[in-house]
């Protein structure tokens, strides 16, 4: 069955920072989301869309507002030949199943609908959408598409799992794996650990896996950013923990900081341009002796959309990475907006730190 989401009220439509919020809980606690559908509050619409919906045979999961609550139920029982009751300060449909604060559970035919009530600064209400399938997700590195799945088939065919593999960045691979059994899974999990060594990461979310790596070996990691203007700090700030490891990140958008933060030499930025292997090396040293971290990682390029040359195109960016004994540098160029170099940017970043100590991470 597949998921949909299905967003009524204008505050879904323009908070995007709501939106994202609700969308990140589905995802995080439930299932891959299938499609994701906004409707105004006046749209007039939405009624013949809801009666199409409860003939899908899938999953929905309708997201409203306090105002609206009790409007899309009473859709809701037009479309199923239903009444609303009043339910612990609730109305909602005769026919719902499971109910709790602000959220219930309904099943028309053999469709599945989680009705749920959010407005600004609340937490978000109980999903009670059941899932069918078991779900885990790992990560490898530094392993091409074809060649991982040739080597996953033989197993997950032993196992009776099914999985599928997306590219996060080139040498970064998200594999998602769903079975009907746990057990099954983890038998999977355990013949791609030793097909792989030191290649593959059992943990759904890397930046969280970092955090308890490091957290329990009492390392500490510090950052250098330029074209990336802290989005590498936020990647790590928005997970619980980052105050474990993460002493800081300079933010030397300027030649000026880069020199006054950070030491780089001023003949280095002349000879060889603020983007440059030269400059990266010498941020990541400099945010090193600054910090006294474990582990460093910088970041200096052209995000665009203009500021590109001939020799030095929109999508130029060094990375440099150190470690207390290790360096080790990449030259990327990528292609994008400002925002997806940026983000592919920061999870490159993020990539050379796991491969500078393996023996830590992998």
């Amino acid at each position: 069955m597949k998921l949909h989401i299905i967003l009524i009220g204008n505050k879904f439509v323009y908070n995007s920072a709501l939106k994202e919020y609700i969308l990140r809980r589905i995802e995080n606690k439930h299932e891959f989301i299938s499609s994701v559908t906004h409707f105004k509050s006046s749209d007039n619409s939405l009624f013949l869309y809801l009666q199409e919906q409860l003939d899908s045979n899938d999953k929905i999961i309708i997201i409203t507002s306090r105002k609206n609550f009790s409007t899309i139920g009473k859709l809701i029982c037009t479309a199923t030949s239903d009444n609303q009751v009043l339910h612990e300060n609730m109305l909602i449909p005769q026919k719902a199943s499971l109910c709790k604060e602000r959220s219930y559970l309904l099943e028309y035919n053999k469709t599945i609908v989680n009705v749920m009530q959010i407005d600004e600064g609340q937490m978000m209400p109980h999903i009670l959408m059941p899932l069918n399938e078991i779900q885990a997700t790992i990560h490898v590195f530094e392993e091409e598409k074809d060649t991982l799945i040739s080597i996953l088939s033989p197993i997950s065919q032993m196992f009776e799992v099914t999985f599928s593999v997306t590219q996060n960045i080139k040498g970064w691979l998200r594999i998602d794996i769903t079975s009907k059994r746990y057990g099954d899974i983890s038998h999977f999990i355990e013949g791609a650990k030793k097909l792989l060594p030191k290649k593959l990461i059992t943990s759904a979310n890397i930046i969280t896996y970092i955090i308890e790596r490091l957290s329990g070996l009492k390392r500490k990691v510090s950052f250098a950013e330029s074209c990336t203007g802290g989005l590498l700090a936020y990647y790590f700030t928005k997970e619980n923990g980052a105050s474990n490891i993460l002493n800081g990140s300079l933010v030397t958008y300027s030649n000026d900081l880069k020199e006054n933060w950070l030491a780089v030499s001023n003949d280095t930025l002349v000879e060889s341009g603020a983007v440059s292997s030269s400059v990266v090396y010498e941020m990541s040293e400099g945010v090193m002796n600054v910090s006294n971290a474990d582990y460093t990682l910088a970041i200096s390029g052209i995000a665009g959309d203009g500021g590109g040359t001939k020799e030095k195109p929109v999508g130029t960016v060094y990375i440099s990475v150190r470690s207390k004994t290790l360096h080790i540098e990449e030259h990327l160029q990528l292609s994008g907006d400002r925002n997806y170099i940026q983000h592919q940017s920061a999870l490159h970043a993020i990539k050379l730190l796991l491969l500078i100590d393996k023996e830590t991470f992998f």
